[in-house]
């Protein structure tokens, strides 16, 4: 099953060596699907800044644009990858949810993906808080936020938890939801397949 202490701790250090490194998930078993995972989340966050620039010309936002639709199905792919190793790790030690057990409103690859944006979003705020080219009041408003996220994460960690125990207890199942996104499909988005099929 998964760590989620090792999975959030995980989460804090790459998130700070990659602002000063290059992106490596050399690491074994599922904290290598974690790993890729939260890269993909890491790469979109910093995309998503390009395109609020006031600088970035149309043609930069475009490219950008498809970068992040890119990397979001990698994402959602990544999700998918998660519930998947789980369902074989619940298959391989033999457990199953007993008569009258329950889904979750999300699964576990869900949650891992929320807790990887708190922690881009805590290294980010904390970030603000040391800055010095600006006044107390916007380091107390983002203190105050930073606050917020440190417990919004440990509540989430918390939750992720219990909902493991619960599946191993069977109290709950356990299935992948596929996001089957359809914008990148050239057979479903109409943008891509009338264009492809117009008469020359």
């Amino acid at each position: 099953m998964f760590d989620v202490d090792q999975i959030v701790q995980m989460h804090a250090e790459t998130t700070h060596e990659w602002h000063s490194d290059a992106v490596d998930c050399s690491r074994d078993g599922y904290l290598n699907l974690v790993c890729k995972q939260h890269a993909y989340n890491f790469q979109l966050w910093h995309q998503e800044d390009i395109t609020r620039s006031p600088d970035a010309s149309p043609e930069e936002i475009a490219n950008v644009k498809r970068k992040i639709d890119q990397l979001n199905q990698l994402r959602n792919d990544a999700i998918e990858k998660l519930d998947d190793w789980l369902t074989d790790e619940l298959t391989r030690v033999g457990i199953r949810p007993r008569e009258g057990a329950r889904l979750n409103t999300e699964t576990p690859g869900s949650v891992i993906d929320r807790l990887s944006i708190l922690a881009l979003r805590v290294y980010h705020y904390q970030e603000q808080v040391q800055r010095q080219n600006v006044d107390r009041a916007h380091r107390e408003k983002v203190q105050q936020r930073l606050e917020i996220c440190q417990q919004q994460s440990d509540d989430l960690a918390q939750s992720l938890q219990d909902l493991l125990a619960d599946i191993a207890n069977g109290s709950r199942r356990h299935k992948t939801y596929r996001q089957l996104k359809m914008y990148n499909d050239p057979a479903l988005n109409p943008y891509l397949y009338e264009r492809r099929e117009r008469p020359n």
